[in-house]
């Protein structure tokens, strides 16, 4: 690719970035890949993790379509553990402790072996529209190339600034440059933008930590990989340690309140309320004493340890005090100072649901320029945000992730109808149909489409329709009928009542200390693997359940396929409140279930709209 005319430019290479180049590459577009920095490409700004509560399940989510972000952290993995056990399988979360280093080199290497994909250094200043509708995207070396579509995905780098008390740098995370220049451009594009912040804690040396003041969290070998690709989960590398913060830790925070930028007026952007400072914590938390602190290993080539639920922006003076005030961190060393960042990002609201522009054709935007938080949520907006551009570039029907088939179509939805005022972090909370969207069933979820869309390789596929045969099988083995003789030393072992009658393998396992696995050791289940065993258990026991949601989402569906005519005047919609006439003008949206979900609109509106389009519009 010696020439500067690209399908499609990725600004950006981060985990959106590198998600979207990579699927707009393998679906055959030559795409140019950004980045101010390569070192930055992949980095883990923050924590050195892939995971956690709902995010689990988006990155199992970007590996059934064919992303990469799952397959990355499986080859960079340190440990790896299953969260929320105790709550059910609808809230399991996957989360990998991964190598900081590993993780960028193994997708850089992916990203740079990619064919139809050139990864360049270079910041982006400018971008274009062309007469003939194609994209120019300047350089700040005032290189110029142009493009089909372009996706934009700037991460904390845009116009981005770090703070250590009363140390204020223009640059972005870890000291890399930012990316200066960019929002003007966007701004004058039509682009509405806000001031957003977050921020990372202390790095800290291993060896001047006193961890038997710590509780020793283990890696665990009982959980699948992320990726359906890769194998099981390896022996733990490293370990993580559990501590808490201190009446001392408190003491110091409140008695210095007034040099934390919050506070004092120095930050501008709004931060993220699901993960606050340790002096934000102290501050709004003021009734408990003592806080969790995470230690977790940033690689396996470095002595730093992150320490996970104590990110500050306090002058690094005052940090010293408060890291050696919490337990077993008495005489710690402190390797790179915690500190805020301020950044610019868009209102998505301007974008639908594809993540393009409604109102410039071609350009996408994907990642925490959308006002969200997390390397999963990024890298979730990031393949489909690709994926779309390729679509855009080839003339292709748009493809969309829905609410009720995926944690990235909430996600999506919720950032481009919802108004974000603080940065937006993924929570299974925000998924009504969190009993469908599991992280153990993503694959038979999503590979078809991801197949259809063209990113699914054969031996994925294959590995996908061996899964759903063998559930297809199992299910149909259920009506198998046990007799007492045969049921009676499990169920009595198991602690379960045997009725004396003849039980079905459906209403055995229906019993709550019964397992798939013990009917298996009875014969049955024969040549059954373990995932497709444990998707027939769950069906099984939650079948009432899952029922229930299937038809609260078919009842839903009456709304979600009332299609809203992109023409329509709210504002002279009689009976409409005001409030719902502006921000259904303003945003627009695709149908009645996305109108409903817009704050500002309430039922009433709803039913307003239904009357409307029955009388003006013939919506079938």
């Amino acid at each position: 690719m010696t020439d500067k005319n690209f399908d499609v430019i990725v600004i950006g290479a981060g985990h959106a970035g590198c998600e979207a180049a990579l699927a707009a590459a393998r679906l055959g577009c030559r795409t140019l890949l950004l980045a101010t920095n390569l070192d930055t490409v992949a980095f883990l700004a923050c924590n050195p993790s892939i995971g956690g509560t709902a995010k689990g399940q988006i990155v199992k989510e970007i590996d059934a379509l064919g992303g990469e972000m799952a397959i990355n952290a499986d080859k960079s993995l340190l440990q790896m553990r299953m969260l929320n056990r105790g709550k059910g399988p609808a809230v399991f979360s996957p989360r990998a402790q991964v190598d900081k280093n590993a993780y960028h080199v193994n997708m850089k290497r992916t990203v740079e072996r990619t064919p139809n994909l050139l990864l360049r250094q270079g910041e982006a200043t400018e971008i274009v529209i062309n007469d003939d509708k194609t994209f120019s995207v300047t350089t700040a070396v005032q290189l110029t190339y142009t493009c089909k579509a372009a996706v934009v995905c700037c991460g904390v780098y845009l116009n981005s600034r770090t703070l250590v008390g009363q140390c204020v740098r223009e640059s972005g995370p870890n000291g890399f440059a930012n990316a200066k220049y960019l929002t003007q451009s966007l701004i004058k594009l039509g682009f509405n933008v806000a001031r957003f912040k977050t921020g990372t804690p202390a790095r800290v040396r291993l060896d001047s930590i006193d961890l038997s003041k710590m509780v020793e969290q283990s890696g665990e070998e009982d959980v699948q990989p992320f990726s359906y690709m890769s194998g099981s989960v390896p022996t733990a590398k490293r370990h993580c340690y559990l501590t808490y913060s201190t009446a001392e830790t408190k003491r110091i925070i409140l008695e210095n309140k007034h040099l934390a930028p919050i506070y004092n007026g120095s930050i501008n952007g709004v931060g993220p309320r699901y993960c606050p400072s340790i002096e934000d914590k102290i501050v709004r938390f003021a009734d408990k004493e003592r806080h969790q602190i995470f230690l977790e290993p940033e690689s396996e080539d470095t002595c730093e340890f992150y320490v996970q639920g104590a990110s500050s922006s306090m002058p690094a003076s005052v940090q010293e005090q408060i890291y050696r005030s919490i337990e077993g961190l008495e005489n710690v060393e402190i390797m790179r100072d915690a500190y805020a960042i301020e950044y610019d990002c868009i209102d998505a609201t301007q974008l639908d649901a594809t993540l393009m522009a409604k109102h410039v054709k071609g350009l996408f935007f994907a990642g925490q320029i959308n006002g969200t938080s997390g390397y999963e949520e990024a890298a979730g907006q990031g393949i489909v945000a690709g994926i779309n551009a390729e679509r855009y570039v080839h003339g292709k029907t748009p493809f969309t992730l829905r609410r009720d088939n995926s944690y990235i179509g909430v996600l999506i939805d919720d950032i481009t109808t919802k108004e974000s005022v603080e940065p937006y972090r993924m929570m299974t909370s925000r998924a009504e149909h969190r009993l469908i969207l599991r992280q153990d069933n993503a694959d038979l979820r999503l590979t078809e489409l991801g197949r259809q869309i063209g990113l699914v390789s054969d031996e994925r596929y294959d590995k996908y329709l061996r899964k759903a045969r063998q559930i297809s099988i199992g299910q149909k083995q259920l009506k198998t009928v046990l007799s007492p003789k045969i049921y009676g030393p499990l169920f009595e072992r198991k602690n379960e009542a045997i009725t004396g009658a003849g039980l079905t393998l459906d209403e055995a396992l229906r019993r709550p200390n019964i397992t798939a696995r013990d009917l298996q050791e009875l014969g049955y289940f024969e040549g059954i693997d373990c995932d497709a065993l444990y998707q027939i258990e769950l069906e099984c026991k939650y079948r009432g359940y899952i029922e229930k949601e299937k038809e609260a989402i078919r009842q839903a569906d009456k709304l979600e396929n009332k299609t809203l005519p992109q023409d329509i005047d709210y504002l002279k919609i009689d009976g409409l409140r005001i409030e719902a006439r502006q921000k259904l003008n303003k945003i627009r949206p695709q149908n009645l279930g996305q109108a409903g979900r817009i704050l500002g609109v309430s039922p009433a509106d709803i039913q307003i709209l239904i009357v409307y389009l029955a009388q003006n519009i013939h919506n079938e």
